[in-house]
């Protein structure tokens, strides 16, 4: 409906003599009143700890897609920093590392808001301090945690990590783990769990008796299931997109997305290309490959793609990361004006999922994430910087400000309340 209204709107405006000059300045106007107005959160950016230091941190304009002054340039509010780790072997060695490295992201979340940018961010723990931070004028962080696995096979591990700020908590990442199977497993058909495990079970319930929001972006189909079937309160997905476009084991289907709406869940939909147009991504990707390579020749850089990052020891993917953002960078700004290159996915990829899940399951289960310093970005929004171009193209396709909000964080902010609410009267 809202396309048959935007085209007759449209279509008045130019019988009265207007052009599609000044029809797109007309929308972009509205768009920034509707931008400045609304508060926008962004449900998933990593972190590395080495932007967490006195000597460098976010309060500088870093080459990361992530940091105060691109928040403050593209008008996004609200950072959901992510403790993230990656999966490994499920011994007590490889616990105690998992382990510190999900505290060290701990500890360099707070020590930005309390040590180095007090002035600049300040950490919320529930709905209410999100809307009071960003009334003082200052950005919000909120915490969420990508893979229970650092929490070993104790759930008391749970409630220390939601005393350390974490308000939503992934059961598993990339890999099966003692909680719960991961997506991964349909590429080979080969699972741990069969969903849940016992214990994973048990971390539902624990969830849901503290009031941390469970995120299903990476845990399996079944485990998805399960967690629905078990959970007390809304469940949500911090950045997934949407299987019916897309078809990746990262994206959810159908049946699933239903299951969200009837569960009063929210799927943040992900600005990640490959989650968005796998096509479109693999063409571009085969074609910028050739020029990331020349360049990184040429600069006398080693490459690596990002796929073989996983195999590196901590020290090689460090100095890989740094090369490889150098090479994307150059290789981009490159191929700008060529004519020959194929187009990348890009904004309106990113809207035509919200769009279609926002018809699927209605507006009140959609939302919006980047996955920012993952992976994620698009053209149009490569970094925070650019934001305004995602409120911009939704106000092109039609939607209303109220509708718009709901999208950029006010649907995010029902459910934790709701999940907290749940918490707090049992």
């Amino acid at each position: 409906m809202r396309y048959f209204i935007y085209l007759f709107c449209l279509a008045t405006i130019l019988s009265c003599g207007k052009t599609k000059k000044e029809e797109q300045k007309s929308l972009r106007v509205q768009a920034q009143q509707i931008h400045e107005s609304i508060l926008k959160i962004d449900t998933h950016n990593d972190i590395n700890i080495n932007n967490f230091t006195a000597e460098k941190n976010y309060t500088q304009r870093l080459e990361t897609q992530i940091n105060l002054p691109k928040m403050q340039e593209g008008g996004l509010d609200v950072t959901w920093l992510i403790v993230y780790t990656g999966q490994d072997s499920l011994t007590s060695k490889a616990y105690d590392k998992a382990e510190h490295n999900a505290l060290s992201k701990f500890e360099a979340i707070h020590k930005l808001c309390e040590e180095f940018a007090p002035e600049q961010i300040e950490l919320a723990l529930t709905s209410e301090d999100v809307r009071r931070i960003h009334k003082a004028g200052k950005k919000v962080a909120m915490i969420g945690v990508e893979n229970a696995y650092p929490m070993k096979d104790n759930l008391s591990n749970f409630k220390k990590y939601h005393e350390m700020g974490a308000r939503y908590v992934s059961l598993a990442h990339n890999g099966h783990n003692q909680f719960s199977d991961s997506h991964t497993g349909e590429e080979d058909d080969k699972w741990l769990n069969n969903g849940l495990s016992n214990l994973g079970e048990e971390a539902v319930k624990e969830m849901n008796r503290l009031g941390i929001m469970i995120d299903v972006s990476h845990p399996s189909r079944e485990a998805m299931l399960q967690m629905l079937s078990l959970s007390k309160t809304p469940i949500i997905a911090s950045h997934s997109s949407a299987r019916a476009l897309c078809d990746h084991s990262r994206n959810l289907d159908d049946q699933q997305l239903k299951l969200i709406q009837k569960n009063g869940g929210v799927v943040q939909t992900v600005a990640f290309s490959s989650y968005l147009n796998s096509k479109k991504d693999s063409i571009r990707s085969n074609f910028m490959k050739t020029y990331r390579k020349k360049i990184a020749d040429s600069l006398n850089i080693p490459w690596y793609e990002r796929q073989q990052f996983s195999s590196m020891t901590d020290q090689e993917k460090k100095k890989a990361f740094e090369n490889y953002r150098k090479v994307v960078k150059i290789a981009r700004e490159t191929v700008a004006d060529l004519a020959s290159a194929p187009p990348a996915v890009n904004v309106s990829d990113f809207i035509d999922h919200i769009d279609y899940m926002v018809d699927l399951i209605g507006i009140d289960h959609v939302g919006i994430s980047s996955d920012f310093d993952g992976g994620g970005g698009i053209e149009g929004w490569r970094d925070a910087s650019e934001t305004f171009n995602v409120t911009l193209e939704l106000v092109k396709r039609g939607y209303t400000e109220e509708e718009i909000a709901k999208l950029w964080g006010e649907n995010l902010l029902r459910v934790l309340d709701e999940v907290q609410a749940f918490a707090q009267a049992n």
